[in-house]
């Protein structure tokens, strides 16, 4: 190797140059189907545990799984300070270090952060972004279309819309997904998570065979599949990589019946998963399991009850048993 550098130097800096923007390779739309993690941010002691993170990235790309989503609900964006939430994306695209792809969350309830922010993480090196719907001020439907295109104006990287009427109180209607798409062909997907099979099916039909719809929720993965939907943006595999990620093949080869099997497996976990806010009981196993530190959320987020935790562990463990 020339100037007796070892491949490894030279790889983390052609990934530390493609960080400034000068690859494209993730700027196919392809690369964001299958298995995406929300990545939850780690905590020790009230700060963001920075080694932590670094070994999650690792456990994740050795799981399968096809690219991080950093930033996210999942991760704890509503009590992140401004800074924290730059340096953890920034932070995982160095980890990651052009392994996979990372999609940064910059959505905001007011246009000009999510602009601010979108631009940020382009300069640490986000691959794509994750853009909620404004939540709290419940935009029009052209409201949504105004704010999401000046966003996608701003960028040619790729975005994610982020349709969860659960948490927003307003949902991004396929005809404004179909106006956008149109208008910004950057606008490469959407992850939907209001829970609705049919509402993907009809983005299937009415976008072209290039968007992208995931699930937002682990539970639909294959029931959305089925409809045509190619993946999931998932919390479950915070702590089970492999798994979702071998779902999400299934699904991708339309292989349903073997999809199903495996989902029957996972399901009970899919759903313990939420019995308290996201990301308390996943942060739970993970800290069991020892792939963190610390089980810490920010307030007002907190620590299960004693019996909803003893739900998480009990069925934590019969999944664990049966896979033996």
């Amino acid at each position: 190797m020339a100037f007796g550098l070892s491949a490894e130097p030279l790889r983390s800096l052609f990934y530390a140059m493609s960080s400034t923007g000068q690859s494209t390779r993730f700027n196919d739309p392809k690369v964001y189907a299958g298995a995406h993690t929300a990545l939850i941010t780690p905590f020790l002691n009230g700060k963001v545990a920075w080694g932590d993170l670094k070994k999650l990235v690792d456990f994740q790309i050795a799981g399968g799984i096809n690219g991080l989503i950093s930033v996210g609900t999942t991760g704890e964006s509503p009590t992140l300070d401004y800074d924290e939430h730059i340096e953890v994306i920034q932070r995982t695209v160095e980890y990651s270090a052009g392994r996979v792809p990372v999609m940064a969350g910059t959505g905001s309830n007011a246009t000009t952060e999510a602009l601010d922010l979108t631009k940020r993480a382009e300069e640490v090196g986000a691959d794509a972004f994750l853009l909620v719907a404004p939540y709290y001020n419940k935009p029009s439907q052209e409201g949504l279309y105004r704010h999401f295109s000046v966003i996608a104006e701003s960028t040619a990287k790729p975005i994610m819309l982020y349709s969860i009427p659960g948490r927003c109180g307003v949902e991004i209607a396929v005809e404004t997904v179909v106006r956008l798409r149109k208008a910004h062909r950057n606008i490469i997907g959407i992850k939907e998570a209001g829970g609705q099979v049919d509402k993907a099916a009809r983005l299937v039909k009415e976008l072209d065979p290039e968007f992208l719809v995931l699930s937002g929720d682990d539970s639909l993965t294959v029931a959305f599949g089925e409809v045509g939907a190619q993946g999931i943006i998932s919390v479950a595999s915070n702590w089970l990589p492999a798994p979702v990620a071998k779902l999400a093949q299934l699904v991708q080869a339309k292989k349903f019946a073997e999809a199903k099997v495996l989902h029957n497996q996972l399901a009970e976990i899919f759903k313990v998963l939420f019995v308290e806010p996201n990301p308390v009981p996943v942060k739970h196993l993970m800290h069991r399991d020892k792939l963190i530190q610390s089980a810490e959320v920010r307030l007002p987020l907190c620590e299960m009850s004693d019996a909803n935790r003893k739900l998480v562990e009990s069925t934590a463990d019969a999944y664990k048993s049966s896979i033996r």
